[in-house]
């Protein structure tokens, strides 16, 4: 007997947890993210993701882009980004 599971896109990406990778465009919960196409570190603020909102930042290319979670706080030091993302073996150009 086989079970079927039905995920939507709005379910699989709802809640991304710190080491989480993503697609860009759908990040909907703030933090700070490492850019997996480039290192850099993204901070999405709160307001950033506000329902309604247009987002704040909308990057278009033919491949796709994903960033992994590395925290919660938008705000995270520089110096503590480096270190969770070297723990989650990201490569970091911040």
């Amino acid at each position: 007997m086989t079970s079927q599971t039905t995920t939507t896109f709005s379910e699989t990406y709802a809640a991304a947890n710190v080491g989480t990778t993503v697609p860009f465009d759908a990040i909907n919960e703030p933090g700070a993210y490492v850019c997996n196409w480039s290192g850099h570190l993204l901070r999405v603020p709160e307001d950033g993701v506000q329902q309604g909102r247009s987002p704040l930042v909308n990057i278009v290319g033919n491949e796709p882009l994903t960033v992994t979670k590395i925290s919660n706080n938008p705000f995270i030091t520089i110096t503590k980004a480096k270190l969770i993302a070297s723990n989650l073996d990201l490569g970091v150009n911040f």
